[in-house]
């Protein structure tokens, strides 16, 4: 299986690295950023022995490397920096997703696409318009990684293993994500039958407010150990044909009675992509918060529609 990874900053030259460590042996880095893919590839390179992996990893400046690529994982853009909303983040990472996407759908077109770049569903959304891919072959990392702060909050408020939890969160990533305590379970047990009501909005709010907490203390970017992690959990998934449930910004046509939009819901993952949007039976606070999500993504597709013109 041949995995591309387009952006070789610290969220996809450390996703290369997750990715070599879990045995996928055919991998190529690409930056436009002389040099910068071809270093971290050397470095990732000199770990094989330590690993006791072998593994090919190439790295380029050129695009063109990414032909006959099975995923195709796109980290390339900006990271935000304190003070910057995921929204500021648009126009700059929109014109960057668009000349990527147009590559890849010129070059690697029957690979599935993982966008990772921020603002996440609307890259997402975007990626799927540039690229014109069935649905089911585009998809955003994001709502794993919101699922899994959730866990990593529980998992400190109750002292249990982070193992023990199966964390749940749809809607947008970043701030509009919705954390949802009635699908969360400890062991199989509600999160709403373990804890107040006070303390699980108190565990939300973290979750909420964790990606900019993160932005705030490194002050140079942002959070990337994680992300890879969760990028090669997705990846894992597909390369076994596990089809496993999942959050993932997916593309709605429909389901939770949305159409025409990404959003972080839980799906069912394969070797061929999404198989299936879950659709969860959500009670009318619970609907009222995600409809709230997707107004606010909605409000923002207008910034990227420019982008669209030319397809």
């Amino acid at each position: 299986m041949k995995i591309s990874i387009i952006g070789a900053g610290n969220v996809g030259g450390l996703t290369a690295m997750r990715l070599a460590e879990a045995g996928f042996d055919d991998l190529v880095l690409v930056d436009a950023a002389k040099g910068l893919a071809q270093g971290k590839a050397m470095d990732t390179e000199d770990a094989g022995a330590v690993i006791k992996y072998n593994f090919r990893i190439q790295g380029t400046d050129n695009i063109e490397a990414i032909k006959d690529s099975d995923i195709v994982i796109v980290t390339a853009g900006l990271a935000r920096k304190p003070g910057m909303s995921r929204e500021d983040l648009m126009n700059k990472n929109a014109r960057i997703m668009k000349e990527v996407c147009l590559a890849i759908k010129r070059i690697a077109s029957q690979a599935l696409v993982i966008v990772v770049t921020n603002p996440l569903d609307l890259m997402t959304y975007l990626a799927l318009k540039v690229t014109g891919f069935k649905p089911h072959k585009v998809f955003g990392m994001g709502a794993s990684l919101d699922a899994s702060r959730f866990a990593n909050q529980v998992s400190k408020e109750l002292n249990l293993p982070v193992t023990d939890i199966q964390a749940c969160v749809i809607g947008s990533h970043g701030e509009g994500m919705l954390p949802l305590p009635r699908f969360t379970t400890v062991n199989g047990l509600a999160l709403t039958e373990m804890l107040e009501e006070e303390k699980i909005k108190s565990l939300v709010k973290k979750t909420m407010e964790r990606g900019h907490e993160i932005v705030s203390l490194l002050a140079s970017g942002s959070a990337y150990f994680a992300p890879a992690q969760a990028i090669a959990a997705i990846v894992k998934i597909i390369a076994k044909d596990e089809k496993r449930i999942i959050g993932l910004s997916a593309f709605l046509n429909g389901e939770y009675a949305a159409k025409d939009i990404c959003i972080g819901v839980p799906c069912r993952l394969g070797k061929e992509g999404i198989e299936k949007i879950i659709e969860l039976d959500l009670n009318k606070e619970e609907k009222s918060l995600f409809l709230n999500s997707l107004e606010s993504l909605r409000n923002n597709l207008g910034l990227i529609k420019p982008h669209f013109h030319g397809l």
